[in-house]
C-alpha cells in the first residue's frame, strides 16, 4: 500500500474501548474511515458504546461506529489496532493470530514486541504510539485533547494515515526497540503519578525517590540483557542522577499530565511484573528486578506482590 493509499477510506478495527482505544476509534471515524471498535464481552464500556451506537465526546461531538464484542476473524480488515495494555496482550493473540487483517498496528508501551511480531507474522506486525490526551466520563462521554507533540509509527503508511485524522505524527523505524526502552520510564512516570494521585500537590519527595530508583533499575536490567536504552536520550535519561530524577518525577506528577498518569495503575503493575520476569531470569539481575516492585501500586485487595507473568 502507498503512503497516498493509506490516507483513502480504510476498514479498521480497533481492539480496546478506553480512552486511547476511543480515541483512535473517533478520529479515524471523523476522518472518514469504516471502523469497528472491540470492547471486552459484559463490559460497562460495550453497553456505553451500545446505547450510544459509537463514541460520544463530552463537548457534544459524536462518531458513528461499527461495535462488537470480538474481533471478526474471517472480516479483511485493513487495519487492526491493538490498543489493550501490554500484559493483556496474550489473551488477543489468538484471535489477531487467526485474522485474515492485512496488518496488525500494536500501540502500547511494550517490552515484548519481538514476540508480538513473532506471533502475529513479521509481514503484518508493526508498532506505534500516539499522543493524545484523553478521558473517559461516569457516563463513558470522552474527553479529547490532541496537543501539538507527535506521536510515533513504525511504518510510513500509519504516520500518513494519523496525520489525516488529526492526529501528528512522525516516523521511528525502530518503533519495537523504542517501545522497550520506554518500558523503565513509563513505569517510574506512571508509579510516580499514580501515588501522588493521594496527594493535592503531587508526589512526595520520598515517593519521587522511589520513582528515581525504580527507573534506573528498569535500566539496569535492560543493560544486564545487553541492550543500550533507544534513542539517545534514553540513554542519557537512563544515566541521569539519581537527585535529578527525583525532581523530575516529582514535577511530573503534579503537572498537567497528573490525571492521565495517575489512571495508570494497571498498566503499570503489568509492565512492572513482565519487566520484573525478565530480570528474575538471571540472577545477577534479581536486585534490580525486585527493586521495581518497590513502585507496584496496590491492587484492589491492597497487595502489592507480582502476579506470575509467562515464562
Amino acid at each position: 500500500m502507498s503512503s497516498t493509499a493509506s490516507t483513502s477510506a480504510l476498514s479498521i478495527a480497533v481492539i480496546g474501548s478506553g480512552r486511547v482505544g476511543s480515541a483512535f476509534a473517533y478520529q479515524l471515524r471523523r476522518a472518514g474511515h469504516q471502523v469497528t471498535v472491540v470492547a471486552r464481552p459484559g463490559s460497562r464500556r460495550l453497553t456505553q458504546l451500545q446505547r450510544d451506537g459509537g463514541i460520544v465526546l463530552a463537548g457534544g461531538g459524536r462518531a458513528s461506529l461499527t461495535v462488537a464484542d470480538h474481533l471478526d476473524e474471517q472480516a479483511p480488515f485493513d487495519l487492526v489496532i491493538v490498543t489493550v495494555l501490554a500484559h493483556q496482550a496474550v489473551d488477543v493473540l489468538p484471535a489477531l493470530q487467526a485474522s485474515r487483517a492485512r496488518c496488525i498496528h500494536f500501540m502500547f508501551v511494550t517490552p515484548e514486541a519481538a514476540l508480538l511480531r513473532s506471533a502475529v507474522g513479521a509481514n503484518r506486525a508493526t508498532f506505534g504510539m500516539a499522543a493524545v490526551l484523553a478521558t473517559l466520563d461516569s457516563t463513558g462521554k470522552l474527553e479529547l485533547s490532541i496537543p501539538k507533540t507527535k506521536g510515533m509509527h513504525g511504518d510510513q503508511r500509519w504516520v500518513d494515515l494519523f496525520e489525516a485524522a488529526g492526529m501528528p505524527s512522525a516516523l521511528e523505524e525502530d518503533m519495537g526497540r523504542w517501545l522497550r526502552s520506554q518500558v523503565p520510564l513509563t513505569i517510574a512516570m506512571e508509579g510516580v503519578a499514580v501515588a501522588g494521585m493521594q496527594h493535592q500537590r503531587g508526589a512526595t519527595w520520598a515517593e519521587a525517590r522511589t520513582g528515581a530508583k525504580t527507573l534506573r533499575a528498569g535500566y539496569a536490567i535492560l543493560r544486564g540483557l545487553g541492550e543500550t536504552p533507544y534513542p539517545g536520550v534514553k540513554n542519557q535519561i537512563s544515566r541521569a542522577p539519581r537527585p535529578l530524577l527525583t525532581i523530575i518525577l516529582r514535577a511530573a506528577s503534579g503537572g498537567r499530565y497528573r490525571q492521565t498518569l495517575g489512571g495508570s495503575a494497571e498498566e503499570c503493575r503489568g509492565l512492572i511484573d513482565l519487566l520484573a520476569a525478565e530480570g528474575r531470569r538471571q540472577p545477577e539481575l534479581r536486585a534490580a528486578a525486585d527493586a521495581l516492585l518497590a513502585l507496584r501500586p496496590a491492587e484492589a485487595g491492597g497487595s502489592r506482590t507480582a502476579r506470575s507473568t509467562r515464562a
